[in-house]
């Protein structure tokens, strides 16, 4: 938008003000949703009138007509719909002052109910009122998803723009209610547990860092949710879960977002299997819930191979008795650099990988037949992976142990190692019952759900470089 049309629409805004007109005003209640109106009128015939009276609000998007008649398309979140004004009807001064608003102006209309002899649903306007002035046009370049840099970086332009956008988001917030409704109707328990954090832990990642003026020392922003949950789980709550944002000092990629949402809970008296089959029925269910008509098959059941079976299969490595794996870093990272490499890119059906080396998880309880894994998977979809859970360990010993080598692999160079958490130590000792527990990322399956291929299109505001 050129400097001579913000102009123009300033001066508008000054003449508004000049004829006593507040063109911002506090309130306009009573609004309809625009897709109630469409929804009490399905049935209407062409050229049918009624005396229905609606207040409907929204985004002016589009003006036509001439004369003594004009046709206005106002749109709100839940769709667009017609408004007719007629000099005859709204008068002189108010026919003529709502004919001269700017296309991206912001209105309320109160009307009547009746479609047109081409079949539109259309709001005869009886009032009208000026609800927020805009002062900037939307750029023509926005129409079309084409300037995506621009269109993360000024996402209400987006939004205001393209109507695929809102219906992401829409999507997006079905998901997390549905998530919310199935997990509330099976006994869990939402819980909030502390994004600062004196001590990050959870997963093997970088951190940020922010420092805690109130005690004068640096806490970290959380990188899971994992272990204060299970400290819940000591203290009797069984079965609990957490929606909210972690925070991992990485990366940008396709599906990696610094700031990222993750669902996570836990039931006491469960394994990995346990988990397994409720994440089938929880994802199934959440398509359902959201119309999801894509080409991924949710029916249960996903198809199961353990993790030295996928990777002997795609790369005809035996990672149990190789003497030397591709690539670089401790054996456990090039394990896991032939699964996110070689595997998951070919995962386009709900797949289960069981079954990981314990070097890879500090946190897994020990496979009860297979010495030297532990009871995890990760699931995968639409060629990469969104869920992690294992059986977990409950033993407070052997997870000292485990802190101990987290400790070694951190003096011996690896920057993504868990700390040692004595306090969850100490929670473990008290005692932990059976438990299984799972990370789904809610960015992750919105793309899956939503055909998506990057993970800024599904966040509202992603983290962007300079």
């Amino acid at each position: 938008m050129d400097d001579r049309s913000t102009d123009d629409r300033r001066a508008k805004l000054e003449r508004l003000r000049e004829q006593g007109i507040e063109p911002y005003p506090h309130e306009f209640d009573g609004v309809t949703p625009v897709e109630e109106v469409h929804a009490a009128h399905d049935e209407l015939e062409a050229g049918e009138e009624t005396e229905a009276a609606y207040r409907v609000a929204g985004r002016m998007i589009a003006r036509r007509g001439h004369g003594g008649a004009a046709f206005i398309d106002v749109v709100d979140r839940s769709g667009k719909l017609q408004v007719q004004a007629k000099l005859d009807v709204l008068g002189g001064e108010s026919f003529e002052l709502l004919t001269s608003l700017d296309v991206g102006d912001v209105i309320g209309v109160d009307g009547t109910a009746f479609k047109t002899k081409r079949g539109e649903l259309t709001l005869l306007a009886q009032d009208w009122k000026l609800l927020a002035k805009s002062l900037r046009g939307v750029p023509k370049e926005y129409y079309g998803l084409q300037d995506t840099e621009t269109r993360y970086r000024h996402r209400e332009v987006d939004l205001l723009a393209n109507e695929e956008t809102r219906e992401l988001f829409i999507l997006r917030s079905k998901v997390v209610r549905a998530i919310r409704r199935w997990l509330d109707d099976r006994g869990f328990l939402e819980v909030e547990t502390p994004i600062l954090q004196p001590l990050y832990g959870g997963a093997l990642a970088r951190p940020f860092t922010t420092h805690y003026n109130a005690l004068d020392r640096d806490f970290f922003l959380r990188i899971a949710d994992e272990l204060y949950l299970k400290r819940l789980i000591v203290g009797g709550l069984e079965r609990v879960y957490e929606i909210g944002k972690d925070f991992r000092n990485e990366g940008l990629s396709t599906k990696h977002n610094p700031e990222f949402t993750m669902l996570e809970w836990y039931e006491a008296y469960a394994d990995y299997e346990d988990i397994a089959a409720r994440l089938e029925e929880l994802i199934a269910f959440v398509a359902r819930e959201v119309g999801y008509d894509g080409l991924i098959d949710f029916t249960p059941p996903w198809r199961r191979s353990t993790l030295r079976e996928a990777i002997q299969e795609k790369t005809g490595i035996d990672i149990a008795t190789a003497d030397e794996l591709p690539g670089e870093g401790t054996w456990a990272k090039r394990v896991d650099a032939l699964l996110s490499k070689q595997v998951e890119p070919d995962l386009k059906q709900p797949t289960f990988i069981l079954d990981y080396p314990k070097q890879l998880s500090p946190f897994a309880k020990d496979h009860r037949s297979e010495e030297g894994l532990v009871e995890r998977f990760e699931c995968f979809a639409a060629g990469m992976e969104f869920a992690n859970a294992f059986t977990e360990l409950n033993d407070p010993d052997e997870q000292r142990a485990r802190f101990e080598q987290q400790r070694a692999d951190e003096a011996a160079g690896d920057d993504e190692t868990q700390p040692y958490d004595e306090d969850y130590i100490a929670a473990l000792e008290h005692g932990m019952p059976p438990t299984g527990g799972i990370g789904i990322g809610i960015d992750r399956l919105t793309m899956i759900l939503s055909g998506r291929d990057s993970i800024r299109e599904v966040v509202l505001f992603p983290a962007l470089r300079g």
